[in-house]
Parts: C-alpha cells; sequence; structure tokens
C-alpha cells in the first residue's frame, strides 16, 4: 500500500517572502503564514488557537511569490511535508519541518504595478488567481548544500 503526504493550508503570511537562488539559478522562496483555528470552550468563552508553517517554493512559482505575495495576504497552498536536518555550529543535531509547496491560490489582494502603494483586493464575486502547479525538474537532483538558506 502506498502511502500519502499531503497538506492544503488556507492562511496569511506573517512576512514578506524570501526569494534566494541555487547555484544554477533555480529560484526557491520561503516565508511563513499563519493559520487560526476558533472555538469556544465549556463555559462558552470563545478559544482562538494559531500555528505557524514554514513554506518552500520553488522554480516558477518562487517567481510568482516574489512578484505578487507580501506579509498579510491570504493565500490556499498544496504541497508535502519535508524535514530536513542539519549540524548547528556546537555540533548539535536541528531539524525543520516545512510544506513544499507545488500549486499556490492567492485568496487576496496583490502588489498592483506601481508596487506596494497600490493595492487592489479581488472582489467577493470573482474567483481567485489561480497558478499552475509547478513542474519539478526531473534532470537535476537538489542537494540540500544547494540551498543557500
Amino acid at each position: 500500500m502506498n502511502s500519502l503526504n499531503k497538506v492544503q493550508l488556507i492562511g496569511n503570511l506573517t512576512a514578506d517572502p524570501e526569494i534566494k537562488e541555487t547555484p544554477n539559478g533555480q529560484k526557491v522562496a520561503n516565508f511563513s503564514i499563519a493559520t487560526n483555528r476558533v472555538w469556544k470552550d465549556a463555559s462558552w468563552m470563545k478559544q482562538e488557537q494559531v500555528e505557524f508553517h514554514n513554506i518552500v517554493i520553488w522554480g516558477s512559482l518562487a517567481g510568482i511569490a516574489e512578484q505578487y505575495l507580501t506579509k498579510g495576504k491570504k493565500v490556499y497552498l498544496e504541497g508535502r511535508l519535508q524535514t530536513r536536518s542539519w549540524d548547528d555550529p556546537t555540533g548539535a543535531k536541528r531539524y525543520k519541518t516545512e510544506v513544499v509547496a507545488d500549486n499556490l491560490i492567492m485568496l487576496s489582494g496583490w502588489k498592483g504595478e506601481w508596487g506596494d502603494s497600490f493595492v487592489q483586493e479581488a472582489p467577493e464575486d470573482v474567483s481567485p488567481i489561480k497558478t499552475k502547479k509547478a513542474t519539478p525538474k526531473i534532470e537535476e537532483e537538489i542537494n540540500i548544500e544547494d540551498i543557500p538558506f
């Protein structure tokens, strides 16, 4: 039986994406989104829990993130969980779990052609901008040493 590693998130960016390039010129975007869960406890008091998710996007989707995503924007992401490890300067093993996204839908406004000063919110009756799924490059293997962060 096969296994499944699938993540779907809707949340808001906590900061502008950080964009880097690998030595071979492939773009990678890193950012975090916040998701929240709201419920009423036994005494009917409103409770809220916020989770923060580290997101990594490669290739053409990283270019879209660079061009259109900014802090506070709401996005829908699909991808998979991936945990990477490294040794810190003291020799201790460190781990980081990230969502490697391969699909992105922008659910709120985007940067206009005049930069951040012109931001347009999508009307409720219009479907959100949907981007195409990233097509991974099969001919090259990405080594953890190539990641510039």
